[in-house]
């Protein structure tokens, strides 16, 4: 078995898992003050974006969270059939995350006032984008070849051998009958 993209991804899913849960508490927070309409407090400000971005970080945390507990199974197992619900959530919480950074960004080009605490969250989806896109290509690294894990053609175990077709469980079948 390959452990060379296992080795690189078991890190970056800690890394980003701990960074997920970091922006969800910002995220949380910023959004509850936003929601109580206390953005005159110190550390939170504002602009325009500020609802959108709160939104769509919070949602890119969430999702990003669950799916590093499919991408801890994945890397637990390290097979192809684990790698499939790990890829595919992995790749929507990048997805998340890229629109959240797209926020970030426009959030950042409109200016104002913004707190300490929504210039970290920025901070942290921008940092998580990149992150979680580089995790999402070691997973995917098996597909160029299988040094770097399974890929989506391995298929070693499961197989049967040559001349090794079951029988059917009732016997043979019966003439005109239909199942």
């Amino acid at each position: 078995m390959a452990t060379v993209g296992r080795n690189i991804a078991a890190p970056l899913l800690f890394l980003n898992l701990v960074m997920y849960f970091i922006v969800l508490g910002f995220a949380s927070w910023c959004i509850n003050r936003y929601i109580n309409g206390q953005t005159d407090h110190p550390s939170m400000g504002g602009n325009g974006a500020t609802g959108f971005f709160l939104t769509f970080a919070i949602m890119a945390a969430v999702v990003g969270i669950v799916s590093k507990f499919a991408g801890g199974y994945h890397i637990r197992s390290w097979r192809s059939d684990s790698l499939a619900e790990a890829g595919s959530s992995s790749l929507i919480a990048w997805a998340l995350t890229a629109l959240a950074f797209g926020f970030a960004c426009k959030h950042i080009n409109i200016g104002g006032w913004r707190g300490w605490r929504l210039r970290i969250l920025e901070a942290f989806i921008i940092i998580l984008t990149f992150t979680q896109l580089l995790y999402v290509l070691l997973l995917h690294a098996g597909v160029v070849s299988s040094r770097y894990g399974p890929g989506y053609r391995d298929a070693d175990y499961g197989i049967r051998a040559p001349g090794d077709e079951s029988l059917p469980k009732a016997g043979p079948a019966v003439a005109g009958s239909r199942v």
